[in-house]
């Protein structure tokens, strides 16, 4: 297998609101907010109208890319079995993800993510854990690691305790490790762990420029690109209207974004690059190429709904 992806297995639930749906609801614009009252969960959704579901938590959506490109892939993520449960698996095998974990009744729901998407094209998250949280060590099939050139892994499950035992699991086991560090809110949360991931566990790191600034305190960009150099590893960084940049060791490469492009919702844009990087990286692009890869990946699906090609 080229990659294995191990993540929050989450079925997306998106819908579109006005911004005061966002004020009224105490939620915080363009960020994800943990809700871990089930009771909370439904009421919130018992309010909106359901555009679509789908099989997602930001790992899984950058499987589900790196499959459509042609890549050989696997997904461990827990789920139980439930209908939403059912769902997601059945989500991710039409995609021509090996999903590999045996579900079972669990005792807490198969988890939920709300994306309300305000007519900015802006996203806020709210989400429902449930049983994608409570991952453990006799969740990763450490076959499945070991045969996979890489595993991706993602900073919305690194948590205390079990997961963080299935994490150190898969890490141990693997031939290389890539990791997104998918939220400020995750970062300032886990900070000392999650930056002594990146010097030290992991070989490729995904971040956008707030993640990565906040991470090591930089005042500035020159700083981020300094401690880039220094750890010797392979520091993907995008910027917004920016574009991205990679720093492996002293060679720094950056691409724009494409333009003119119709914004329609802007989940899954990092998802999609990091995508559309490490399909180039898989298979042997240039630093340049990945980049651009991970770039196109993500302008195509900023112009439509979700997190799905």
């Amino acid at each position: 297998m080229k990659i294995l992806g191990i993540g929050n297995a989450i079925v997306d639930v998106i819908c579109k609101v006005e911004d005061n749906f966002i004020s009224q609801n105490n939620l915080t614009k363009s960020n994800m907010k943990l809700i871990f009252d089930e009771n909370e969960f439904k009421k919130l959704l018992s309010n909106l109208k359901i555009e679509k579901t789908i099989s997602g938590g930001s790992v899984a959506n950058s499987i589900v890319g790196l499959s459509q490109l042609g890549n050989d892939v696997g997904f461990i993520g827990k789920i139980s079995n439930d209908n939403f449960g059912i769902e997601y698996e059945n989500g991710l095998k039409k995609e021509n993800v090996d999903f590999i974990y045996s579900k079972k009744k669990e005792i807490l729901p198969t988890g939920t993510c709300l994306i309300l998407i305000t007519p900015d094209s802006e996203r806020t998250m709210c989400t429902f854990l449930g049983t994608a949280g409570k991952i453990n060590e006799s969740d990763i099939d450490i076959n499945a690691v070991k045969k996979s050139e890489v595993i991706f892994l993602e900073g919305y499950l690194w948590d205390e305790g079990d997961p963080k035992k299935a994490f150190d699991k898969a890490i141990n086991g693997a031939n290389k490790v890539a990791m997104s560090l998918s939220d400020k809110f995750c970062v300032d949360r886990h900070k000392k762990h999650f930056l002594e991931l990146v010097k030290n566990k992991l070989d490729i790191t995904f971040a956008n420029e707030d993640e990565i600034s906040s991470l090591i305190d930089a005042k500035n960009f020159n700083e981020v690109i300094e401690f880039g150099k220094n750890i010797k590893k392979c520091l993907i960084i995008t910027r917004g209207a920016k574009g991205a940049v990679s720093i492996i060791g002293d060679n720094v490469n950056e691409v724009g974004i494409e333009k003119n492009l119709k914004l329609v919702d802007l989940t899954g844009a990092g998802d999609l690059f990091a995508a559309g990087y490490l399909h180039g990286y898989l298979n042997d692009f240039t630093y340049e190429e990945s980049l651009k890869k991970g770039t196109e990946m993500a302008s195509k699906i900023i112009q439509q709904i979700g997190a799905r090609l």
